[in-house]
């Protein structure tokens, strides 16, 4: 290459890379895939909402655990009988709105006055607790099961598959109340809650795992006939690096997107549970179990309204954010 006529010296002997001088190093940087997909999410304003009001949730849950049982501040089985109409026997919260003021703020219970924030808030740990862990349960379980399965295909994808479909077809919600309605009070020294958390965890946990495998399974099929998979066996590679180290890290978006679209579901199933009285047992808040308290108060919905949309704005968060992941991890979205 000649410099142009008109320059002359040392600025037509300048070589390539002298050009580049005066560039930023941030400017040439390449994004990896966690990096572009961190940027699509920073832009979905209404994920990035659902995240913060999932945030919130898990520090407000933090803490009432912690006033509750640690420190001894908040007291959401306080009876309130001062707060309540005893003497015309109706055995409403006195005042307007259910008992609403600065020290109730979302009013009191009927009958016995217990807070109703108060309880909100003790009820927020133990769903988010049980959907969790029973999350984590299905994931494990169902990833597992859905790579062996695809990987390997055969009568182990027979076998495998077959006990998805049995355990689709499961009446889950009878077993569920057959099996905790029959649990008693203390197990090896257990305490009931402990107990009795730990069965909802398992059940939801375990009779959920087939939703996820199929999932992994079909992204295992279209996997396994790539090219990297292929240089993996011809350098000589057995099935457990491949499944663990070459084709677990590609499923890892859609474990994390359908993990975030399982918690809501998880949380919806045991408030049923606790509804239909074979949840968490009283007097401990549940969110479930305070709907199921209000619904013989027909007269006063409100004290419904509180546990019903505190359940509704959970789910709704997590759905947005799992909605808001699954778009920033997709690769062929825009």
């Amino acid at each position: 290459m000649t410099a142009p006529p008109e320059v002359t010296g040392s600025a037509a002997e300048a070589s390539p890379e002298a050009s580049l001088q005066g560039m930023s190093k941030k400017a040439i940087q390449g994004r990896s895939l966690g990096q572009i997909a961190w940027m699509r999410l920073k832009r979905d304003k209404v994920a990035m909402a659902g995240a913060v009001v999932i945030t919130l949730l898990i520090l407000a849950a933090i803490a009432a655990l912690l006033l509750d049982r640690v420190f001894d501040v908040v007291h959401p089985n306080e009876f309130h009988q001062d707060l309540i109409d005893t003497q015309n026997g109706t055995l409403a919260p006195l005042g307007s709105l259910g008992g609403m003021s600065s020290a109730h703020p979302l009013g009191v219970e009927p009958v016995n006055g217990r807070d109703i924030l108060a309880r909100i808030f003790a009820g927020s740990w133990i769903s988010l607790l049980i959907a969790s862990l029973a999350t984590v349960l299905s994931v494990l379980i169902g990833t597992t099961m859905g790579i062996i399965a695809g990987y390997f295909g055969g009568w182990v994808d027979t076998l495998i598959s077959r006990a998805m479909d049995v355990f689709l077809a499961f009446p889950l919600l009878v077993f569920a109340m057959a099996l905790v309605g029959v649990l008693p009070d203390s197990v090896f020294g257990l305490p009931s809650e402990t107990v009795r958390i730990g069965m909802l965890t398992f059940i939801i946990g375990f009779f959920n795992w087939p939703y996820i495998g199929r999932i992994v399974r079909g992204q295992t099929l279209s996997l396994r006939e790539r090219e990297f998979v292929d240089a993996a066996r011809s350098l000589g590679a057995r099935g457990p690096y491949i499944l663990f180290r070459e084709l677990l890290p590609n499923l890892v978006a859609p474990i994390l997107v359908y993990a975030t679209l399982l918690i809501p579901t998880n949380i919806l199933f045991e408030s049923a549970l606790s509804f239909l009285g074979v949840g968490i047992n009283a007097p401990t808040a549940t969110w479930g179990g305070m709907l199921s308290d209000a619904s013989r108060f027909y007269t006063m919905p409100h004290f419904m309204l509180w546990p019903g949309l505190a359940i509704f704005v959970t789910v709704l968060a997590f759905n947005l954010f799992g909605d808001g992941l699954r778009d920033a991890l997709d690769p062929r979205a825009r």
